[in-house]
């Protein structure tokens, strides 16, 4: 007898909107209350994001209706399905596409999604794993995997800007992996301990290093054959301005900003190349082919050294620190 069918009742993170502002607490729901599609899933795991805490206060830009659950990211077993391909007991990984925006997300015991979102988990990957990773281990290795195609990455200098993030220090750990010398730039203090010890080899401060190539743009000095910018703005600016001649930059994020200044001089002179990286709404086969690396070639060593758990209670507590600029490395939800 499933869980579906003992009761008609689960836990979940709801945020709901109260006056002008917005609160998210606790709940129970129904089963009913979900929408429709092809796989009611079990959540062994889910993860945190900023998306979500951006959805999780409100944000009509990543969340329209509420009350809402967040949660973009979710492993379980299907528990009930009416695809033969997705059959129950079958282990999957869902990220993206309309999950934890405007379908109810992975905060939560239970969601229910088109089996179109779902790859099934990699037998070399643990549920643990898997969301540890989450989205942000899957946009790291779109990362490094359109760096590896446009260069290679043994032996040389690469750079990961908000590198304590969940991006970020997955981006380190993977290109350090690879063989790449790692710079990590980060605007948190009390963290070289944990940047060295995800592999990279310099750590420097945000500031510092934005300071070093205002003074010199459009060009600075070229420090580096490639890097992983997950901020965007200034940052990003000072990235483009240092980096060696055919160098390469993939571009994910938007913390630091979404708008950034540069000039055709690091194009045309250094031939650099910026390459723009979405791991929302990319096919199924490139999902499923970034898993089954990361249960092969590149799976890391010391993914539990980036990691905390939590439950549903404690959540609330980890929206308000990522917001805040508060959160060092992965942490994941055990609803």
């Amino acid at each position: 007898m499933t869980m579906y069918q003992k009761t008609n009742k689960f836990k979940a993170i709801q945020t709901e909107e109260i006056g002008k502002g917005f609160i998210s607490k606790v709940v129970e729901r129904e089963f009913d209350g979900l929408p429709e599609g092809d796989l009611l899933i079990k959540v062994n795991y889910s993860s945190l994001n900023y998306k979500d805490a951006l959805s999780a206060t409100g944000n009509l830009g990543v969340t329209k209706k509420f009350p809402h659950t967040p949660g973009i990211d979710a492993v379980g077993i299907v528990e009930s399905s009416n695809r033969s391909d997705f059959k129950a007991g079958t282990n999957v990984i869902v990220t993206g596409y309309d999950l934890g925006m405007n379908t109810s997300g992975g905060f939560s015991e239970y969601i229910k999604i088109p089996a179109e979102w779902a790859i099934k988990l990699p037998d070399g990957l643990t549920y643990r794993d898997s969301m540890i990773l989450g989205t942000a281990g899957l946009t790291a290795g779109l990362c490094v995997q359109a760096l590896e195609k446009a260069s290679n990455i043994e032996g040389k200098k690469a750079v990961v800007t908000g590198a304590t993030g969940g991006v970020g220090c997955i981006a380190v750990q993977l290109l350090a992996q690879l063989g790449a010398e790692v710079t990590a730039i980060t605007g948190k203090d009390g963290t070289l301990g944990f940047l060295t010890g995800l592999g990279a080899a310099e750590v420097l401060p945000r500031d510092q290093f934005k300071e070093s190539t205002r003074r010199r743009q459009p060009l600075s000095k070229g420090l580096w054959d490639l890097a992983v910018d997950v901020a965007g703005g200034d940052l990003l600016t000072s990235i483009l301005a240092s980096m060696k001649y055919s160098g390469v930059v993939t571009c994910c994020g938007l913390v630091g900003g979404t708008a950034f200044e540069t000039s055709i001089f690091p194009f045309i002179l250094r031939g650099i190349s910026l390459i723009g990286i979405d791991s929302v709404e990319i096919s199924l086969d490139k999902k499923v082919e970034i898993w089954n690396r990361f249960s092969t070639d590149w799976k890391l060593d010391n993914l539990e050294g980036v990691c905390r758990e939590v439950d549903l209670v404690e959540m609330l507590a980890e929206i308000d620190s990522i917001l805040e600029g508060g959160q060092i490395g992965r942490v994941i939800l055990k609803p």
